[in-house]
């Protein structure tokens, strides 16, 4: 069974080297051994060659911990990168695109069947847009920001400039009618866990509750624990 028949979204951190002082591959063994499921190397700064080396060291970290077959890695935006580290040997499992990125069939023609697409539905038509959404070539949808954050500057906004959040009333409703599973992010932080849980997104995807916390591997085990332990 190939991963994007099995993935799990429960526990997702997006990251790039410019979202943390330490290499990128340490923080993501911390969470992966934390356990966190799910992994985005995501940079707008970093060169072609260093993203494949981040995502080289990355899926080493991964198979080291023996996830390699559980966790899935994927690139943000970047088909090229994502075909350059498969040609170099990296277990890349797919990639993640927005709505004004790379379209969603292109990348299935050139990843295949067995690879995980995701993309980010777009804030201001959320409902309407994952309602209506053609879900062939898409494994997940991503649904961002619950509030407002430094860590994402390409976040949706109104026409006076700010930033359009989304509620837990929404996301509860996008739980209901979506066809594939949801995962939200934006500004998350430990203390919203319980209400997001609540709504029936199948996860939460973080960069800084993660990234700033001058202990990742707790950091990451805490939101884990507070997710898994909700409802049991």
């Amino acid at each position: 069974m190939s991963i994007r028949q099995n993935f799990n979204l429960s526990a997702y951190l997006v990251i790039g080297p410019e979202n943390t002082s330490r290499p990128v591959d340490e923080v993501v063994f911390d969470a992966v051994r934390a356990g966190f499921t799910f992994v985005q190397i995501r940079s707008k700064v970093a060169s072609a060659r260093e993203l494949v080396e981040i995502s080289r060291k990355s899926a080493e970290k991964i198979f080291e911990l023996g996830k390699s077959e559980e966790v899935a890695l994927v690139i943000n935006d970047r088909l090229d990168i994502v075909l350059a580290a498969r040609e170099s040997g990296i277990k890349i499992d797919g990639i993640h695109v927005g709505q004004n990125d790379i379209p969603v069939k292109v990348c299935r023609k050139y990843l295949g069947e067995n690879s995980i697409v995701g993309l980010s539905a777009p804030t201001s038509k959320l409902i309407d847009y994952v309602k209506n959404a053609d879900v062939s070539d898409i494994d997940y949808f991503g649904a961002a920001p619950l509030h407002e954050t430094e860590s994402k500057k390409d976040l949706e906004q109104s026409a006076d400039g700010k930033i359009i959040t989304v509620d837990f009333e929404k996301f509860s409703e996008l739980a209901k009618i979506s066809p594939i599973p949801i995962v939200i992010g934006g500004g998350v932080k430990l203390k919203d866990l319980p209400e997001l849980k609540k709504t029936g997104v199948d996860g939460f995807f973080v960069i800084s509750a993660v990234t700033d916390a001058a202990d990742t591997f707790k950091a990451a085990k805490d939101l884990v624990n507070e997710w898994t332990g909700i409802g049991d």
